[in-house]
């Protein structure tokens, strides 16, 4: 299988009162739920490029202790993309950042992040996120 372009994203989270919360932001075209991503930069590495996207669409900053949590094939009418999926733990939010008027940005406790996220994947992943936390 020919994968044409290389993505990252990022699952921005934290935790507030014991309860795991998922940072989403809404697609510019079609305003769905979604987590920042965005094609990695020549010289970034694909988690520096994560990061990035999450401080344009999301303008969130987080630690660097950042785990891949896997990658999956996203197959787009201009072809196929392979996705790194990282999780970042916020340590700020930001009034200002790049994005802010072409998206929305909404902190939403886990389970209803599950439901407003579509792709598959990322579910799988934020169920990951959830399993590794609880440890």
């Amino acid at each position: 299988m020919e994968v044409e372009f290389t993505k990252s994203a990022v699952i921005p989270y934290r935790l507030k009162d014991g309860k795991l919360e998922i940072l989403l932001v809404t697609s510019i075209k079609k305003k769905n739920w979604i987590v920042p991503k965005g094609y990695i930069e020549f010289n970034l590495t694909p988690f520096e490029s994560a990061k990035k996207e999450a401080y344009e669409e999301a303008g969130v900053v987080g630690s660097n202790e950042t785990v891949e949590v896997g990658q999956f094939i996203n197959e787009k009418k201009s072809g196929k993309e392979l996705v790194k999926v990282y999780t970042m733990e916020v340590d700020e939010e930001l009034d200002d950042y790049p994005e802010k008027n072409l998206r929305k940005r909404k902190w939403f406790v886990y389970e209803e992040a599950i439901e407003k996220v579509q792709n598959t994947q990322i579910k799988n992943f934020l169920k990951k996120l959830k399993e590794s936390i609880k440890n």
